[in-house]
């Protein structure tokens, strides 16, 4: 990928309609009432960040809350989750640059002492801080808003039956309700993994040990980047993918996110099958199609499973799939009259600020309004080094859907900011309408690519083209630059402009 793939032939008018706008999200309180219908009550089940974001915005609307929270106040991101991964994650890359570099030559590297338990007791004090910040606090200004700890399932279509942590049980009936209850890690059907100590994510960012061997089972965002952190902590690590590794993703982001790990020394083993587990004597070994592998610790992360097994959804008429997420429609809506479902406990994409997206939507649409939630122009990150980041239709994607596309992939060589740097680790890949040049994606691997993508995000919900990309003004020596670059090997070859041509 030292240069671009082809030169873009002379585009011509070949769109027979105008379909050069994305639609954009609804605003949460577009269509809403000015006065709140009279004593509107609503139960919220979790306290993750749909279940913040709808019951800060009933509050504040004048509705009052009951919040149920069968475990710690915040859910997954702040608790074990989204903040304490990405302190670990820096944490490793701190000590993976430490040593190595591309400028070792005049920066001597050396080898860093890990304090696995220094590392745990710094990033645990930042969860609690931002837990007591962005959850207990912000309950605690809202008069109306009622905390209730204990587990929450239906007793009818408008009523709660609540197992309190203290004893006892409560009955909670509500006008309005939100089912905002998150998702777990979801466990294959291994044979002898039961009972076994392996890891889940939550157990890999408490850990307060890094382990000599670690064997990491699965391909996806969790996978990667903690096998990712470890690695550059001190363990041997072996990656063992089913199929290739972020197989939803285009494949050029496997390909080279693959050969990056393995030039940091990690086995990543793909089209692999696992078939057994054994563990004894403090060791496990994982009998695959590859043969046994043998570590010290497992991580499994193979995906996440909704929770509402224990709900029973039933008893309110509430649907859900047959993986147990809640089916609802864009405003948030689920099966039965006046309740509602947002986050990890949906089919919707399992980000937090898809979450907290949901439950302003939902919070609005029960108090009268018209909000919906539009996807079409979601970012998405993976925080390895270097990160991922999409949005939009892949390649792929957008052929199955019928258009006609054209693409661009650029390498990072032809990045200025990335020569810089001395890291031309990646590629920007940019995919296209052919008669309109009208964006319809993008995927990029590159250092800073999570801060990169928001950019390509407002060209695509805005309905810009890579004409409008490649004509705008991008600041120099800056890696976002590589948008206009790749958008400019539409109609130019790259490799033949100065360094900062317009």
């Amino acid at each position: 990928m030292n240069a671009p793939e082809k030169l873009a032939p002379a585009l011509r008018d070949c769109c027979a309609t105008d379909t050069s706008k994305t639609p954009a999200v609804a605003t949460p309180g577009h269509g809403l009432p000015t006065n709140v219908e009279s004593g509107l009550h609503v139960a919220v089940i979790g306290s993750g960040s749909a279940a913040m974001a709808a019951a800060t915005r009933l509050a504040e609307a004048g509705a009052r809350v009951t919040m149920i929270e069968r475990g710690t106040l915040g859910g997954t991101c702040v608790n074990v989750g989204c903040v304490p991964s990405k302190i670990f994650i820096r944490a490793a890359h701190v000590a993976h640059t430490r040593k190595t570099s591309p400028f070792d030559a005049g920066i001597a590297p050396c080898a860093p002492a890990i304090d696995r338990a220094a590392l745990l007791a710094q990033q645990q004090a930042r969860v609690d801080a931002l837990r007591a910040a962005k959850y207990d606090n912000v309950v605690a200004r809202h008069a109306t808003i009622r905390r209730v700890q204990g587990r929450a399932s239906f007793a009818g279509p408008a009523s709660l039956r609540v197992r309190l942590a203290a004893g006892g049980e409560e009955t909670v009936t509500f006008d309005r309700c939100l089912i905002a209850t998150g998702a777990r890690p979801a466990i294959p059907d291994l044979p002898g993994l039961a009972g076994a100590p392996y890891w889940t994510s939550t157990e890999a960012l408490q850990a307060d040990a890094v382990p000599p061997r670690l064997l990491v089972l699965g391909a996806s965002v969790v996978a990667l980047e903690l096998a990712q952190a470890y690695a550059r902590l001190g363990s041997r690590v072996t990656v063992v993918a089913r199929s290739s590794l972020l197989s939803r993703e285009d494949p050029l982001i496997g390909t080279m996110l693959a050969d990056i790990l393995r030039g940091e020394g990690m086995q990543v083993l793909l089209q692999t099958a696992s078939h057994a587990v054994d563990y004894a004597g403090g060791r496990f070994t994982l009998r695959t199609s590859a043969g046994p592998l043998e570590a010290e610790a497992l991580l499994v992360a193979t995906g996440r499973a909704a929770n509402t097994d224990a709900l029973n959804l039933q008893a309110a008429g509430v649907q859900a799939d047959a993986a147990g997420q809640i089916v609802v429609g864009a405003d948030l809506r689920t099966s039965a009259a006046g309740i509602y479902a947002a986050g990890d406990c949906t089919a919707l994409p399992q980000y937090v600020y898809v979450a907290a997206a949901s439950g302003s939507r939902a919070a609005a649409n029960m108090l009268g309004g018209q909000a919906r939630l539009a996807l079409a122009a979601m970012p998405a990150v993976v925080f390895t080094d270097p990160q991922v980041a999409t949005v939009g239709m892949t390649e792929t994607q957008a052929r199955a859907a019928g258009l006609a596309v054209d693409t661009r992939v650029l390498a990072l060589e032809q990045v200025p900011r990335a020569l810089a740097n001395f890291d031309t680790r990646g590629f920007v890949k940019l995919v296209a309408e052919a008669c309109s040049g009208r964006l319809l994606g993008a995927q990029i691997v590159a250092d800073g690519a999570g801060e990169m993508i928001q950019a390509a995000a407002l060209a695509l919900r805005a309905g810009m083209s890579v004409h409008d990309l490649a004509d705008a003004l991008f600041p120099y020596l800056t890696m976002v630059e590589g948008l206009k670059l790749a958008a400019q090997t539409f109609t130019r070859d790259v490799t033949q402009l100065s360094c900062c041509a317009a």
